[in-house]
């Protein structure tokens, strides 16, 4: 297994379990204790997680607080590939969709290099440089102005001015958090303006989101969980928050690990 994807594993089991030991990852990883450290040394360093004595443990970000895009990028990766795949279904030759920032949504974008005819909207710089370098001579890529964030998204009035003037089959939205009460929101108040543009521009809302997604709340919502016509999630999404996304979103889609749906999807 490569440094990345242990340390992926790693900390996908501290935000799960809310904590690890040295000795037992190392055991179960068939490495040394110091190159368990070196792993949790790495993640510590990109604001991951917390180092304690003998281990880590979860972090307590607050409601403001907004990692870099690698730092996300090697969060829930089996996830975030799997619900690519599958969002990648939903787009047509020749649509015009929007993809919001986020690395789920640049997932979906290398998925999506090989669709004749399509026209991307974002504001999302890893997705715009997906899409020129890899993408079909007959595809048209639209990347907005704005002031640029710790993820790689651009904001403010400028792109806000951009998005108003367009017309979208589709917006794949990428969300920092998830709850009954707040919706859809983030941690940065000018890219949740950005997103609302978005929505309002698009036909339809397909929300990508992980399961660690449901329970954390950014400073600012983006839109009620009722706006989604789909929320493409995995299977490891608590059953509570299935309960309450099927009552409010139009169709649940659920995933496995290796991007198959497992028929969990629901219509309202």
């Amino acid at each position: 297994m490569l440094a990345r994807q242990r340390q992926a594993t790693i900390l996908d089991r501290v935000r799960t379990a809310g904590g690890v030991r040295v000795t037992e990852l190392a055991a179960e990883f068939g490495v040394s204790d110091m190159t368990i450290r070196r792993d949790l040394d790495a993640l510590h360093d990109r604001g991951l997680l917390a180092k304690v004595h003998g281990g880590a443990t979860v972090t307590d970000p607050g409601s403001t607080d907004e990692p870099g895009f690698h730092a996300k990028s090697v969060r829930q990766s089996a996830e975030k590939a799997a619900i690519a795949s599958r969002a990648a279904e939903l787009v047509r030759p020749g649509a015009a969709v929007a993809l919001s920032a986020g690395t789920t949504t640049a997932e979906l974008a290398r998925r999506l290099v090989d669709v004749p005819g399509l026209t991307v909207v974002t504001n999302s710089l890893p997705v715009a440089e997906i899409l020129h370098t890899a993408g079909r001579p007959d595809q048209t890529v639209v990347l907005t102005g704005g002031v640029r964030t710790p993820s790689d998204a651009l904001v403010g009035p400028l792109a806000v001015e951009a998005i108003r003037s367009l017309h979208l089959d589709l917006l794949f939205l990428g969300v920092h958090g998830i709850t009954e009460r707040a919706g859809f929101t983030t941690p940065n108040l000018m890219e949740a303006e950005t997103d609302r543009a978005l929505v309002e521009a698009a036909d339809r809302l397909v929300v990508l989101a992980d399961h660690t997604k449901w329970g954390t709340v950014g400073i600012s919502s983006i839109v009620g969980l009722g706006a989604a016509d789909v929320l493409v999630s995995d299977d490891r999404l608590a059953p509570e928050a299935r309960r309450v996304i099927d009552e409010k979103v139009g169709e649940l889609v659920i995933v496995t690990g290796t991007g198959r749906a497992t028929g969990r999807e629901t219509t309202r």
